[in-house]
């Protein structure tokens, strides 16, 4: 069985991340930066378990790390739906580049 060398393996990591970055920093929709948050969190997941399978391949480290940012990024998008939710009932408007109609 052929392996997938770890620095293409890394290359996908880095351009999703990238990607993510490049996309939460462009974008004014909220929607839109939770899923490029996301996909930060999933580039962090394939860098652990490429670690962690090149590294110490008899060893799950890597898969427990990977296992508890699955439950965090979950958590964290399930509280951010909700506040994005009350903004736009408060608001009607999700985008992010209206800051001076999002004061308390």
């Amino acid at each position: 069985m052929n392996e997938i060398p770890l620095h293409l393996v890394l290359f996908v990591s880095t351009t999703l991340f990238f990607t993510g970055a490049y996309g939460f920093l462009t974008r004014r929709n909220m929607i839109t930066m939770l899923m490029a948050i996301e996909l930060m969190l999933n580039s962090v997941n394939i860098n652990f378990l490429a670690f962690n399978k090149y590294l110490f391949p008899g060893k799950a480290e890597g898969v427990f790390f990977t296992i508890f940012i699955i439950t965090i990024a979950a958590a964290e998008a399930s509280v951010a739906i909700a506040i994005i939710i009350n903004l736009y009932r408060k608001f009607r408007t999700i985008d992010a580049e209206n800051t001076d109609s999002l004061k308390f």
